[in-house]
């Protein structure tokens, strides 16, 4: 099953520079990157920018339409309005399905703000604990992931140990 995970960063240039990371756990084969984008805010933007990048060796499985809605209804719907909002609710509804729910939305509309940047990567068959390791090391806070409630666990108390 893939796992959809998002690392924010304290700088605005910390999620793209983490991918040198992902592409080395995935080398050492601790983690399968299936997809992968990153937003980053710059101090003085009014809105963040994003950065498609697939599987990091090649096309991603999702496809820019999908980062597109979900980055839209992260960062941009709130902004078009309530009408745009509603037009794209069944479509929202689907994502709901795999984890990313209104929680989900929130947690990373709220975490990211100018001067920051998050790393979401759609992932499998990750060594949980070795992959944590290495993103602590970074200064990454893990925003949110549809991982099991145990596997969540364990990267919080990484995280905050």
């Amino acid at each position: 099953m893939a796992t959809l995970t998002v690392w924010k960063f304290d700088t605005s240039d910390g999620a793209r520079n983490a991918l040198d990371l992902l592409r080395k756990l995935q080398d050492q084969q601790l983690i399968t990157i299936r997809d992968t984008a990153y937003v980053y805010w710059e101090d003085d933007a009014k809105r963040p920018r994003t950065k498609e990048l697939g599987k990091l060796t090649g096309a991603g499985a999702l496809g820019g339409a999908f980062w597109g809605l979900l980055f839209g209804l992260i960062f941009f719907i709130p902004v078009l309005g309530a009408a745009i909002g509603a037009g794209v609710g069944a479509l929202a509804g689907s994502l709901s399905r795999a984890g990313i729910d209104d929680d989900f939305i929130s947690s990373v509309r709220e975490s990211v703000t100018p001067g920051t940047s998050a790393l979401f990567v759609m992932s499998e068959n990750a060594v949980v604990d070795r992959v944590a390791d290495q993103f602590k090391q970074t200064g990454a806070t893990l925003i949110t992931t549809n991982l099991s409630v145990q596997q969540e666990k364990l990267l919080r108390e990484t995280f905050t140990s």
